[in-house]
């Protein structure tokens, strides 16, 4: 394994993190904590996961993912040895978690509470702001939402939330997620000019189909040491080439919840077609190839991978051991180069 200190912080992460928003949905109590196992043993010591998850979001399940890694450190006693990083949810989307999802003082606090007791510790290494307040271009929309907002809320009483509970040590660092380079630079500027938290990472998509990270955000992890956890590494899973040709395979995440069409633009399936090619055009398993790419990329702290079965999670992790050549690199940035960023 690799691991890599993210800058402005003293936590030495794993290049590879376990995405855990299966757990409670395709994954039970025991799939969970058998990946679990399964990456410690491997060196992965960053588990992300989030208070809104499994995904897809449900006011029946919603928790059970945080509860499912809760169980498996009381069991295992293994705290010491994780980084564990947790999201609060911002308002849209899920109302059912809170009256009021806005992310304010109130609202915040009680979000780290339910989340230290789901997952039964009194620390959380990195806090999370799963979106933002304001409506912005997150999961993939297009084009800046020019609205009038008056949610009374601003990034400083968030910040300043957060700070509150890094002070009372019950998160260590903060850390934002589907945040743009106004965000980004708006936190790092508030918390220089009132002696707040900094953040010190940024959870983006970041895929060969989507690379629009590259735009804007990377030059703010260069000079300002936010780096990215990069999630949807596989975008869906689209990027193995299982779902070409229209397939839809039995169990997939694709196949059980046809919500999640993000991946399967035209110009998106045409993309991912040329990249199956290219990869398998230079004995590379696709996923693989993807996830080498990823991982490959100098803004990119970790890179959090998502299984659903051991042989998944074994195969995603030896990515590690894959390096790309001139010749696969040149044949990626073609088809980039003809396909720019289809599914944003």
């Amino acid at each position: 394994m690799q691991y890599h200190r993210l800058p402005h912080s003293t936590l030495d992460v794993s290049k590879v993190c376990l995405g855990t928003m299966t757990f409670g949905e395709q994954n039970t109590e025991a799939d969970a904590h058998a990946q679990l196992d399964f990456a410690l043993e491997r060196g992965v010591n960053l588990i992300d996961t989030a208070e809104m998850y499994p995904v897809p979001p449900s006011q029946a399940t919603q928790g059970r993912t945080e509860a499912y890694i809760g169980s498996w450190l009381e069991k295992s006693g293994k705290r010491d040895r994780v980084i564990l990083a947790t999201k609060v949810a911002g308002p849209r989307n899920v109302p059912y978690i809170r009256e009021d999802m806005s992310l304010n003082r109130r609202h915040i606090h009680q979000a780290v509470e339910d989340s230290l007791s789901r997952l039964k510790t009194d620390y959380i290494d990195l806090y999370q702001v799963h979106w933002p307040q304001r409506h912005n271009n997150c999961f993939g929309k297009l084009n800046y939402p020019y609205q009038d907002e008056h949610s009374g809320v601003t990034l400083l009483d968030t910040l300043d939330a957060l700070n509150d509970l890094v002070k009372a040590g019950k998160i260590r660092y903060v850390g934002v997620s589907n945040e743009t380079p106004w965000g980004v630079m708006s936190y790092l500027h508030l918390a220089e000019k009132h002696s707040l938290t900094r953040i010190v990472s940024i959870q983006n998509p970041y895929n060969l189909l989507n690379r629009s990270f590259e735009v804007g955000l990377s030059e703010i992890s260069h000079h300002e040491g936010v780096e990215l956890l990069a999630y949807s590494p596989l975008a869906f899973g689209a990027l193995s080439g299982k779902y070409l040709g229209g397939a839809r395979p039995s169990g997939a995440r694709c196949t059980l919840h046809q919500r999640f069409s993000r991946y399967f633009t035209e110009a998106g399936q045409k993309a991912t077609q040329e990249y199956v090619e290219l990869a398998r055009a230079h004995g590379l398993d696709p996923a693989q190839m993807a996830l080498a790419f990823v991982n490959s990329r100098p803004f990119v702290a970790a890179n959090i991978i998502g299984a659903t079965t051991l042989k998944q999670l074994e195969s995603n992790i030896d990515s590690l051991n894959i390096i790309l050549s001139e010749d696969v690199l040149a044949g990626i940035d073609d088809i980039a180069t003809r396909y720019p960023n289809p599914c944003p």
